[in-house]
């Protein structure tokens, strides 16, 4: 392997972690259950689905807000009024979520990333 072909691979690691939220993030990761233990506290947590409106509209967890990522990229203003909350945020496998909570947490808010998307929330793991 030379030198060049090293590099790309370096650097495509690197995007890897970081797209998937394992460096460089500056909101917590969290699992379904401790996302669960969160929700308990009506007042002060919000849920953001994160998804499309068609996978939104398939099954979503209840009392969760649809915003989807594509949405968010371009306007947080929507939003504002739960800047003051914790934003736990979700999508389908927890890439789009790292995402998501990128944006909020660049814009003031407090996301809560959920590791394992919709599947982890389901199943409180």
């Amino acid at each position: 392997m030379d030198i060049s072909t090293g590099i790309i691979i370096a650097v495509l690691l690197l995007w890897i972690a970081y797209a998937k939220g394992w460096i460089l993030v500056n909101f917590e990761m969290i699992n379904g259950e401790m996302a669960l233990d969160l929700l308990k506290d009506t007042k002060n947590t919000i849920l953001l689905d994160v998804r499309t409106k068609e996978e939104f509209n398939t099954g979503h967890i209840k009392n969760a807000k649809s915003f989807p990522l594509q949405d968010l990229i371009h306007d947080t203003a929507k939003l504002e009024k739960y800047k003051n909350k914790k934003v736990i945020v979700y999508c389908a496998s927890g890439s789009r979520s790292v995402s998501a909570s990128r944006i909020l947490e660049k814009n003031g808010f407090t996301p809560y990333n959920v590791k394992g998307g919709i599947i982890a929330l389901e199943n409180g793991i």
